[in-house]
């Protein structure tokens, strides 16, 4: 989880640039990218200590494999995110740092979660905590990246 971590440091410490946009880079702002970003965190570490444990079965899915083990990339335009993780509203330099203090705080207690918490990823299926933290720094990264890209 200390990558995690770090990333959404580096989220935050691209709260000062939030108004940016570059259009050929992405139809969202820097601001746009890092509450989506945490709002995806806040979701799904949200949904992990909510799920039931025992009703954890891993079952093979190609896509996930694919993306999460050999590519270890999330490849750009090919998903749009779900309507509960996209931001809504006025995005500014304290809803930001709201957000990373609240994503900050339901942090707290992953480390002792049970290793089958649980979220359901409409891509991926389900998904336990090891999986879950890989696919929140792996997409964290893919914002990350975008971030960059907007603010060359």
């Amino acid at each position: 989880m200390q990558n995690l971590q770090n990333l959404i440091s580096q989220l935050e410490s691209k709260i000062s640039q939030f108004e940016t946009t570059n259009l050929t880079v992405s139809g969202g702002s820097v601001g746009w990218h890092i509450e989506h970003s945490l709002k995806t965190i806040d979701q799904i570490v949200t949904a992990c200590k909510n799920s039931n444990p025992s009703d954890y079965q891993w079952h093979f899915n190609f896509k996930r494999f694919l993306i999460l083990t050999v590519a270890k990339k999330i490849p750009r335009g090919k998903a749009k995110a779900p309507k509960i993780v996209r931001p809504e509203g006025e995005i500014n330099r304290d809803t930001l740092a709201a957000s990373v203090s609240k994503v900050k705080e339901n942090l707290i207690g992953w480390k002792d979660l049970n290793k089958n918490a649980n979220f359901p990823h409409p891509f991926f299926g389900i998904l336990n905590k090891k999986e879950t933290e890989n696919f929140l720094v792996l997409h964290t990264k893919h914002h990350l990246l975008i971030i960059k890209d907007i603010l060359k």
